[in-house]
């Protein structure tokens, strides 16, 4: 099979000096829709076919999908792996690989990547497109990327110029307005034991995905009430994010039920150590990328076809705990790979500031905009973290979903899943909560045990 190489892409400005500008001009946004998808990919097919054209996405119910149930059965169940790769065939694949996946495969002769068909299976609902549109020619970032102004309810940059705009698309990825999931975060150590992290009841808003309002302050809200482990139980955790990032912090509140109140928590973001997943990834490496773009300059590299986690649903709904989780990594056969187009955007840490990791590589699924998987690089520059993403989108709103994710330490040969969902009754796309439900007065009354 041949290596691809990145798309040719000129950065016209330094990432951390940008003034605010909109993304493209009208004539280029008559790109959408044509040769270009209504949010931005390429529609055609690869040269040899192994990337189809677009056509819509999947949107046809398969056989076992009950209307409401949080589980979504595999509508791509009969397909059969077309290569597997590992440590002994990598090299002839090495350029569709990202450098995490490549490790992990040097590290652990037992680790593999079954790839499939590729299924663009990626839709929207039509106003998601229909704005996304209209924020082509008048959205813009302001405060050096790291805030957007004049977007609404549709993705801000479906052509990006520069990796700030790239990444707002990720943060701003569409799962629907509001859902909820009943999840285990879980870690295996280096001795290849399995632990519970935590579990508990997740509540995830996007206000900016309220086609009824015009504008929004708040992008992405999360309401956690922990049930698990015992020492655990009965805490809770509130986070808000607001579109001005570059301007406005965090909000994010936390409750001990030892205590009985709740306390502003400023540190749950950047490079601090995530509790939820004992430590074994940071609050921003949440979702392959979360929070603020403050620590790094992010430089849009171009794109590229790689082999990333696609159409995962047997790992997010159909898997028992035991089976996925192995010694080492998640178990090969139940993790589906695809060779799709991604954006390549690099973060280097920003002179002065402080963050764990020293440079980031984020791969963005082009048809969704999500990040499917990340390499990061400690201080020294050695690969420490590799992450990834779980594509399986919920065919029924429709809606990509890629809130099942993975981080794997190279160093210390521990790994942390983050979502688990298929033991507790799946996801379920809801209505938003009541404002006052967003309050660190609600915390309290729903972490009291």
């Amino acid at each position: 099979m041949n290596q691809f190489k990145l798309t040719a892409l000129t950065v016209l400005m330094a990432a951390g000096s940008l003034p605010a500008l909109a993304a493209v001009s009208a004539d280029e946004a008559k790109q959408l829709g044509t040769t270009l998808t209504a949010v931005g990919a390429d529609k055609s097919a690869n040269k040899d076919g192994t990337i189809p054209a677009y056509t819509g996405g999947n949107t046809t119910l398969p056989a076992g999908f009950k209307a409401g149930d949080g589980i979504r059965p595999n509508p791509f169940a009969a397909d059969k792996p077309r290569v597997s790769i590992d440590a002994k065939n990598m090299a002839q694949f090495s350029g569709q690989l990202t450098e995490g996946t490549k490790a992990l495969m040097q590290k652990y002769p037992s680790f593999r990547v079954d790839v499939y068909p590729t299924q663009r299976s990626v839709a929207f609902p039509k106003w998601v497109t229909d704005n996304t549109a209209k924020n082509a020619v008048k959205a813009k970032t302001t405060n050096e990327g790291r805030s957007i102004q004049e977007a609404h309810a549709g993705f801000p940059f479906p052509m990006p110029k520069t990796g700030y705009e790239a990444m707002w698309n990720h943060l701003l990825r569409f799962n629907g307005p509001a859902y909820e999931a009943k999840y285990r975060n879980l870690t295996v150590d280096a001795s290849g034991r399995a632990n519970l992290a935590t579990e508990g009841m997740s509540v995830q808003e996007y206000p900016f995905w309220d086609n009824s309002k015009q504008s929004a302050d708040t992008y992405w809200r999360l309401k956690l009430t922990y049930s698990g482990p015992a020492r655990r139980a009965g805490e809770g955790l509130l986070i808000v994010d607001p579109l001005d990032a570059g301007a406005k912090e965090r909000r994010a509140w936390s409750y001990l039920p030892g205590q009985r109140r709740t306390k502003v928590a400023p540190d749950l973001s950047f490079d601090t150590p995530n509790p939820g997943t004992a430590g074994a990834s940071t609050f921003d490496d949440t979702f392959i990328f979360n929070g603020s773009m403050d620590r790094f300059d992010f430089k849009l590299v171009g794109k590229k076809e790689m082999i990333v986690p696609y159409n995962a649903y047997q790992a997010v709904y159909g898997a028992k705990q035991d089976d996925l989780l192995k010694p080492k990594h998640l178990n090969p056969d139940l993790v589906r790979w695809e060779l799709h187009r991604v954006w390549v955007v690099e973060a280097t840490l920003r002179e002065g500031k402080r963050h764990i990791y020293s440079k980031r590589t984020f791969y963005l699924d082009e048809d969704s905009w999500a990040a499917v998987a990340s390499d990061a690089y400690d201080a020294r520059g050695q690969l420490y973290r590799a992450g990834f993403a779980y594509m399986a989108p919920s065919y029924d709103l429709p809606a990509p979903y890629t809130d099942m994710f993975s981080h794997y330490d190279l160093i210390g040969g521990v790994y942390a899943v983050t979502g688990f969902i298929a033991e507790t009754g799946g996801l379920r796309h809801t209505k938003p909560l009541p404002e006052r439900e967003w309050t660190a007065d609600s915390l309290a009354g729903s972490g009291v045990r």
